[in-house]
Protein backbone atom coordinates (compact mmCIF):
# COMPACT_ATOMS: atom_id res chain seq x y z
CA UNK A 1 0.00 0.00 0.00
CA UNK A 2 1.24 3.17 -0.87
CA UNK A 3 1.57 6.01 1.64
CA UNK A 4 0.79 10.16 1.15
CA UNK A 5 3.63 11.84 -0.33
CA UNK A 6 3.25 14.39 2.22
CA UNK A 7 3.84 12.00 4.99
CA UNK A 8 6.72 11.14 3.39
CA UNK A 9 8.38 14.15 3.08
CA UNK A 10 7.49 14.86 6.66
CA UNK A 11 8.69 11.85 7.98
CA UNK A 12 12.19 12.65 5.94
CA UNK A 13 11.84 16.52 7.33
CA UNK A 14 11.81 15.56 10.66
CA UNK A 15 14.29 13.24 10.66
CA UNK A 16 16.78 15.54 8.88
CA UNK A 17 16.40 18.43 11.37
CA UNK A 18 16.14 16.04 14.42
CA UNK A 19 19.09 13.88 13.64
CA UNK A 20 21.21 17.24 12.60
CA UNK A 21 20.53 18.10 16.58
CA UNK A 22 22.43 15.72 18.39
CA UNK A 23 24.83 12.81 16.11
CA UNK A 24 24.61 14.58 12.57
CA UNK A 25 22.56 13.22 9.58
CA UNK A 26 24.61 10.72 7.97
CA UNK A 27 25.62 9.49 11.53
CA UNK A 28 22.06 8.70 12.21
CA UNK A 29 20.96 7.58 8.89
CA UNK A 30 23.40 4.92 9.65
CA UNK A 31 22.41 4.26 12.69
CA UNK A 32 18.85 3.84 11.93
CA UNK A 33 19.41 1.95 8.08
CA UNK A 34 17.82 4.66 6.40
CA UNK A 35 18.64 6.17 2.68
CA UNK A 36 17.38 9.90 3.30
CA UNK A 37 18.44 10.69 -0.42
CA UNK A 38 16.61 7.79 -1.74
CA UNK A 39 14.20 6.92 1.36
CA UNK A 40 10.76 5.05 0.72
CA UNK A 41 7.79 6.59 2.41
CA UNK A 42 6.58 4.94 5.35
CA UNK A 43 4.58 2.51 3.72
CA UNK A 44 2.33 0.48 6.27
CA UNK A 45 -0.97 -1.22 6.79
CA UNK A 46 -1.67 2.39 7.67
CA UNK A 47 -3.57 4.17 5.22
CA UNK A 48 -5.40 3.97 8.08
CA UNK A 49 -6.30 6.51 10.20
CA UNK A 50 -5.39 6.93 13.73
CA UNK A 51 -9.09 6.17 14.84
CA UNK A 52 -8.95 3.24 12.05
CA UNK A 53 -5.76 1.90 13.59
CA UNK A 54 -6.95 2.09 17.17
CA UNK A 55 -10.07 0.48 15.86
CA UNK A 56 -8.20 -2.33 14.35
CA UNK A 57 -6.06 -2.83 18.11
CA UNK A 58 -9.37 -3.13 19.95
CA UNK A 59 -11.04 -5.54 17.36
CA UNK A 60 -8.26 -8.14 17.59
CA UNK A 61 -8.91 -7.73 21.31
CA UNK A 62 -12.07 -8.53 20.96
CA UNK A 63 -11.38 -11.44 18.71
CA UNK A 64 -9.20 -12.78 21.80
CA UNK A 65 -11.40 -12.54 24.22
CA UNK A 66 -14.19 -14.42 22.56
CA UNK A 67 -12.05 -17.07 21.49
CA UNK A 68 -12.13 -16.48 17.81
CA UNK A 69 -8.68 -15.52 17.12
CA UNK A 70 -7.94 -15.38 13.46
CA UNK A 71 -4.11 -15.47 14.07
CA UNK A 72 -3.15 -13.28 11.41
CA UNK A 73 0.52 -12.82 10.00
CA UNK A 74 2.30 -15.59 12.13
CA UNK A 75 3.53 -18.20 9.85
CA UNK A 76 6.96 -18.66 8.93
CA UNK A 77 6.08 -17.87 5.52
CA UNK A 78 4.93 -14.48 6.19
CA UNK A 79 7.82 -13.86 8.34
CA UNK A 80 9.81 -14.12 5.40
CA UNK A 81 7.44 -11.80 2.81
CA UNK A 82 8.54 -9.25 5.30
CA UNK A 83 11.99 -10.01 6.32
CA UNK A 84 13.18 -6.74 4.38
CA UNK A 85 10.63 -4.25 5.69
CA UNK A 86 8.46 -4.01 8.85
CA UNK A 87 5.25 -2.32 8.35
CA UNK A 88 3.85 -1.85 11.66
CA UNK A 89 0.10 -0.21 11.97
CA UNK A 90 0.68 0.10 15.77
CA UNK A 91 3.18 0.96 18.11
CA UNK A 92 2.91 0.04 22.19
CA UNK A 93 4.63 0.94 25.22
CA UNK A 94 3.79 -1.90 27.56
CA UNK A 95 4.96 -3.51 30.67
CA UNK A 96 7.64 -6.18 31.03
CA UNK A 97 5.00 -8.24 32.74
CA UNK A 98 5.76 -12.14 31.26
CA UNK A 99 1.85 -12.30 31.01
CA UNK A 100 1.51 -9.23 29.01
CA UNK A 101 2.35 -10.86 25.09
CA UNK A 102 0.66 -8.08 23.43
CA UNK A 103 0.12 -9.48 20.29
CA UNK A 104 -1.96 -12.50 21.22
CA UNK A 105 -3.72 -9.98 23.76
CA UNK A 106 -4.55 -7.82 20.46
CA UNK A 107 -4.71 -10.87 17.97
CA UNK A 108 -2.13 -9.58 15.61
CA UNK A 109 1.38 -11.02 14.59
CA UNK A 110 4.95 -10.32 12.75
CA UNK A 111 5.32 -7.04 11.62
CA UNK A 112 1.80 -5.99 13.27
CA UNK A 113 2.49 -4.31 16.29
CA UNK A 114 6.07 -1.95 16.97
CA UNK A 115 6.32 -3.01 20.90
CA UNK A 116 8.65 -1.64 23.38
CA UNK A 117 8.44 -2.71 26.74
CA UNK A 118 9.76 -2.38 30.38
CA UNK A 119 8.88 -3.06 34.21
CA UNK A 120 5.78 -0.35 34.56
CA UNK A 121 5.00 0.58 31.07
CA UNK A 122 7.47 4.01 31.57
CA UNK A 123 8.39 6.46 28.86
CA UNK A 124 12.10 7.06 29.67
CA UNK A 125 14.08 8.79 27.14
CA UNK A 126 15.12 5.16 25.36
CA UNK A 127 11.45 3.95 25.21
CA UNK A 128 10.36 7.80 23.54
CA UNK A 129 12.95 7.62 21.06
CA UNK A 130 12.44 4.20 19.97
CA UNK A 131 8.22 5.47 19.93
CA UNK A 132 9.24 8.01 18.02
CA UNK A 133 11.20 5.42 15.39
CA UNK A 134 8.17 3.51 14.92
CA UNK A 135 5.63 6.42 14.04
CA UNK A 136 7.76 8.61 12.37
CA UNK A 137 9.50 6.18 10.25
CA UNK A 138 7.89 2.89 10.48
CA UNK A 139 4.33 5.26 9.97
CA UNK A 140 2.45 3.62 12.98
CA UNK A 141 -0.78 5.61 13.31
CA UNK A 142 -1.20 4.77 16.87
CA UNK A 143 0.40 4.26 20.25
CA UNK A 144 -1.18 2.61 23.15
CA UNK A 145 0.31 2.68 26.76
CA UNK A 146 -0.34 -0.52 28.25
CA UNK A 147 -0.88 -0.88 32.23
CA UNK A 148 -2.27 -4.48 33.64
CA UNK A 149 -4.33 -5.72 36.81
CA UNK A 150 -1.50 -6.19 39.98
CA UNK A 151 1.48 -4.54 38.34
CA UNK A 152 4.18 -5.21 40.61
CA UNK A 153 6.07 -2.04 39.32
CA UNK A 154 2.73 -0.32 40.90
CA UNK A 155 2.77 -2.24 44.01
CA UNK A 156 6.58 -1.63 44.36
CA UNK A 157 6.09 2.21 43.56
CA UNK A 158 3.03 2.41 46.40
CA UNK A 159 4.78 0.27 49.06
CA UNK A 160 7.44 2.93 49.01
CA UNK A 161 10.33 0.53 50.68
CA UNK A 162 13.88 0.61 49.67
CA UNK A 163 14.81 -1.42 46.43
CA UNK A 164 18.21 -3.14 45.65
CA UNK A 165 20.07 -2.34 41.90
CA UNK A 166 18.71 -0.29 39.76
CA UNK A 167 15.10 -0.81 40.15
CA UNK A 168 14.59 2.22 42.05
CA UNK A 169 15.24 4.45 39.08
CA UNK A 170 12.05 2.82 37.42
CA UNK A 171 9.88 3.39 40.42
CA UNK A 172 11.34 7.32 40.92
CA UNK A 173 9.25 7.50 37.08
CA UNK A 174 6.31 5.97 38.73
CA UNK A 175 5.91 7.60 42.02
CA UNK A 176 4.59 11.07 40.76
CA UNK A 177 1.81 9.55 39.31
CA UNK A 178 0.90 7.43 41.85
CA UNK A 179 1.68 9.75 45.01
CA UNK A 180 -2.07 9.87 46.13
CA UNK A 181 -2.34 6.38 46.25
CA UNK A 182 0.70 5.95 48.31
CA UNK A 183 0.77 2.97 51.03
CA UNK A 184 -2.40 1.10 49.68
CA UNK A 185 -0.96 -1.87 47.49
CA UNK A 186 -3.12 -3.98 48.89
CA UNK A 187 -6.60 -2.31 47.99
CA UNK A 188 -7.05 -3.50 44.72
CA UNK A 189 -9.57 -0.91 43.56
CA UNK A 190 -6.89 1.69 44.99
CA UNK A 191 -4.24 -0.53 42.49
CA UNK A 192 -6.18 -0.30 39.38
CA UNK A 193 -6.85 3.35 39.91
CA UNK A 194 -2.72 4.15 40.77
CA UNK A 195 -1.99 2.10 37.40
CA UNK A 196 -4.68 4.18 35.33
CA UNK A 197 -3.11 7.12 36.75
CA UNK A 198 0.32 5.76 35.46
CA UNK A 199 -0.98 5.18 32.38
CA UNK A 200 -2.10 8.58 32.04
CA UNK A 201 0.98 10.53 33.10
CA UNK A 202 3.09 8.29 30.34
CA UNK A 203 0.89 8.95 27.80
CA UNK A 204 1.38 13.01 28.94
CA UNK A 205 5.11 12.02 28.69
CA UNK A 206 5.03 11.18 25.32
CA UNK A 207 3.20 13.80 24.02
CA UNK A 208 5.65 16.25 25.24
CA UNK A 209 7.96 15.10 22.83
CA UNK A 210 8.68 17.17 19.98
CA UNK A 211 8.32 14.88 16.93
CA UNK A 212 5.41 12.69 18.83
CA UNK A 213 3.52 15.95 18.81
CA UNK A 214 3.68 16.95 15.35
CA UNK A 215 2.79 14.35 14.35
CA UNK A 216 -0.40 14.51 16.58
CA UNK A 217 -0.81 18.13 14.75
CA UNK A 218 -0.27 16.68 11.85
CA UNK A 219 -3.47 14.39 12.90
CA UNK A 220 -0.60 11.36 11.81
CA UNK A 221 -0.73 10.04 15.52
CA UNK A 222 -3.11 9.23 18.31
CA UNK A 223 -1.78 8.37 21.69
CA UNK A 224 -3.98 6.82 24.11
CA UNK A 225 -3.52 4.25 27.46
CA UNK A 226 -5.08 1.11 28.30
CA UNK A 227 -5.71 -0.95 30.70
CA UNK A 228 -5.24 -5.02 30.51
CA UNK A 229 -7.41 -7.46 32.72
CA UNK A 230 -5.93 -10.53 32.95
CA UNK A 231 -9.48 -12.05 34.31
CA UNK A 232 -11.61 -11.25 31.67
CA UNK A 233 -8.26 -10.49 28.89
CA UNK A 234 -10.26 -7.50 27.85
CA UNK A 235 -8.19 -3.96 27.56
CA UNK A 236 -10.03 -0.91 27.76
CA UNK A 237 -8.99 2.41 26.36
CA UNK A 238 -7.89 4.81 29.81
CA UNK A 239 -9.00 8.63 28.54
Amino acid sequence: MKNTKGQMDFSRRKLMKFGAGFLGTATLASVLGINLTNSKPAIAQNELTCDQALAKLMEGNQRFIQNKRMNPHQSLEYLQSISEEQKPFAAMLGCADSRLPLEAIFDQGFGDLFVVRDAGNVATEEETGSLEFGTLVLGAKVIMVMGHYGCGAIKATLQGEEVPGTIGSILAQIEPAVKDFQGQQEDKEALKKATEANVKYQVNKLKQSSVLSELIAANQLKIVGGYFNFKTGEVTVVS
